[in-house]
């Protein structure tokens, strides 16, 4: 049991898995264990982030003691939502090379997940539904910008090899890039660089606001994909 006089986050977390077990065909079912397993790693490895000063020395003296789960051990479920946004954009995108069925499995399970804590009173109202808002765009988004982020990959594959002290300094950018505008076939990033000329398949799947860790360079007037790391929804 955790210390808040309730159960922990590991341990709500293993009810959560055992209840939806026994409605679950096993494919999907393994797909919760996966996504929940993800879950904890998030939480054990970012969740104190979000702790404030006590809580935060309690989590600190356990995990210098050796323990590696401290934060899910610690606290209690109510603790799962405030952590959702670094898990679903931050976590899954960058850490996990996760399968278009796992990904979008994390923004389903979030939500199932969402409405369990609420039914068993472990988050209010306020909190289910900013959880499995969360969970509806992440099942949504989360494929969708990693299939974008392996077009824009494919695109820069083909692209001239540059070297940086080639190009004038205003021609070339990179750095982790906000959508700012897209059209059938182009897209344009922050601070007016564009046109970018890509498949229309990415236009389709991209969203001003997402943001991409991409290098641009301008060759011969026109801006061209050199390197692309992950798309953010």
């Amino acid at each position: 049991m955790s210390s808040d006089q309730g159960p922990s986050i590991q341990e709500a977390l293993a009810q959560f898995l055992a209840d939806q077990q026994a409605r679950l065909a096993p494919r999907t079912y393994r797909n919760y264990e996966s996504v929940v397993e993800l879950l904890s790693d998030s939480l054990n490895g970012y969740g104190y982030q979000s702790l404030g000063e006590w809580d935060r020395k309690r989590w600190e003296k356990a995990f210098d003691a050796g323990d590696e789960e401290a934060f899910c051990k610690t606290f209690g479920p109510e603790r799962i939502v405030e952590n959702l946004g670094e898990f679903l954009g931050y976590f899954m995108v960058r850490k996990v090379m996760a399968s278009q069925e796992l990904l979008s499995a994390a923004g389903t399970v979030t939500k199932k997940l969402a409405r369990w804590l609420h039914d068993n009173g472990y988050i209010d109202e306020a909190d289910h539904e900013l959880a499995a808002e969360r969970g509806v765009d992440a099942a949504r988004d989360l494929p969708r910008a990693d299939k974008l982020g392996r077009l824009l990959y494919e695109l820069a594959q083909v692209a001239p090899d540059v070297a940086p002290d080639a190009v004038p300094d205003n021609d070339w950018v990179e750095g982790h890039l906000r959508i700012a505008r897209v059209e059938p076939g182009v897209l344009w990033f922050e601070d007016g660089i564009g046109p970018v000329t890509v498949p229309r398949t990415a236009s389709t799947l991209a969203r001003v606001g997402w943001s991409v860790t991409i290098t641009l360079a301008r060759l011969r007037g026109t801006w061209q994909v050199l390197e692309v790391g992950n798309v953010y929804p």
